[in-house]
């Protein structure tokens, strides 16, 4: 992993002694067949929508283990490689991080990779939410799902699902 500056690992410290968070995170955009995609909304940002997201916890840690861990933290999904498969898309986004989100990075962090996932499942899925995270969620179209996005990467992503799982 390269290493940005500033950036020491995953036993930094915050000011308020939690670990800094690591700049490398992944994005599952949960759908159906028929392209109807899952939003959620953040409890800390009300109207800001995405898909799932989340930083990996450990340097090291598989980003297709991070994202089965995020998918069922944020949605209560389990992608069981069965019935419900996580697919790996191989691309990932370097984006700026905003800067009311930076202090949870080490000092000289701004820029996080960002990696891409999918998961198919069927409409019905019960979706159980972490309530200290998101507030609501919302079935969209793929097209009117990525205009409601809050980040453009996210929206760039859900853009990008029909070739993806064409």
């Amino acid at each position: 992993m390269k290493r940005r500056p500033g950036y020491r690992g995953a036993f930094s410290f915050a000011l308020n002694m939690k670990p800094y968070k690591i700049p490398e995170s992944v994005l599952v955009v949960i759908h159906t067949a028929d392209l109807q995609v899952l939003l959620i909304e953040r409890a800390d940002r009300p109207g800001f929508w995405q898909s799932v997201t989340g930083s990996i916890d450990t340097l090291g840690e598989p980003f297709i283990d991070a994202a089965r861990r995020e998918l069922f933290e944020e949605t209560g999904i389990v992608a069981d490689g069965e019935r419900i498969v996580l697919r790996d898309w191989q691309l990932s986004n370097i984006y700026t991080i905003y800067p009311e989100w930076r202090h949870r990075y080490a000092p000289g962090v701004v820029e996080n990779t960002e990696h891409l996932f999918s998961v198919e499942v069927p409409r019905d899925t019960p979706i159980m939410l972490s309530p200290r995270e998101h507030i609501n969620h919302a079935w969209l179209p793929h097209l009117e799902a990525a205009d409601k996005c809050f980040s453009s990467s996210n929206a760039e992503a859900i853009l990008l699902l029909p070739r993806q799982i064409g």
